[in-house]
């Protein structure tokens, strides 16, 4: 058997002798070098970020929105196609709006999950469609609590504490690990927007070359009262802040470690001289 595309990679309903879906894995690249976006669950809530590359001087600063709301209670970011993303979140609308329509009440954060989830994983069975090329996180605050799900171009979906998807998913799920790790899972609203930020910019390195705006909201019973909001201003400055202090520490703390182990060095070097 081949794992090599050719000749099934030509229709989406088709399955490789050894059980790929290459048009499933060829979206999952497109979300691989789209921007980095995460989403945090914090004690009362979710909190998105996404990297924004400035590709243009022409582009008017903190007005091209990537990050979306669904209904007052659910947000959404994503990675991947951007008109892929767009399309995604008005059907994301469309099912939230009809559940309220019909069952008098905001949809539950699980069963959007599931609705959306089925719309997207029936992409993938139809040769007249293309899976979706993007990755979607996305979360918000009902009657059981907070919830945060990522989405596949797949279909499948997860509940997560911390969720990361993009070019730089994985610096971005390292920190969101330590996080976990240290005990932080239950971190306030506004520490996680901080976090959230810091995580951004620590992905960023890697494509530290380009310029970036950072895009910040979210959704927090204590915060928000539950609906789906941008950070404030003040706030969001604050975050920024944080984030590059850190980031220079995290620098300048490299930088004495090189400087300390070129010392080590060169005293090791001069005594191993010997003299005849």
């Amino acid at each position: 058997m081949t794992s090599i595309g050719t000749g099934y990679d030509l229709s989406n309903s088709v399955f490789s002798p050894d059980g790929r879906n290459f048009q499933v894995e060829y979206a999952v690249k497109a979300v691989e070098n789209g921007a980095t976006s995460i989403g945090i669950k914090c004690k009362d809530g979710v909190v998105f970020a996404v990297e924004k590359l400035i590709t243009s001087k022409l582009l008017v600063p903190q007005k091209n929105k990537k990050i979306q709301t669904i209904d007052k209670h659910i947000g959404c970011v994503y990675s991947g196609l951007m008109p892929d993303g767009r399309h995604l979140v008005n059907v994301g609308r469309q099912e939230a709006a009809n559940f309220r329509k019909f069952y008098r009440q905001p949809i539950m954060v699980s069963a959007f999950a599931d609705r959306v989830g089925q719309y997207v994983q029936a992409h993938t069975l139809y040769n007249s469609v293309r899976p979706f090329g993007i990755t979607a996180i996305f979360g918000g605050v009902d009657d059981d609590g907070a919830h945060l799900y990522m989405l596949e171009p797949s279909g499948a979906y997860w509940g997560y504490k911390g969720a990361a998807t993009g070019k730089g998913r994985q610096s971005a799920k390292a920190e969101l690990e330590k996080l976990v790790a240290n005990g932080k899972p239950e971190l306030s609203a506004r520490d996680a927007v901080k976090e959230a930020a810091r995580i951004i910019f620590v992905a960023h390195e890697d494509n530290k070359e380009k310029s970036f705006e950072v895009e910040l909201s979210w959704c927090s019973l204590s915060e928000t009262a539950g609906l789906h909001k941008e950070v404030p201003e003040d706030l969001f400055k604050e975050a920024i802040d944080y984030a590059k202090k850190e980031i220079n520490e995290a620098s300048d703390d490299d930088s004495s470690d090189e400087d300390s182990g070129d010392d080590e060095a060169q005293k090791d070097a001069d005594g191993d001289v010997e003299l005849a």
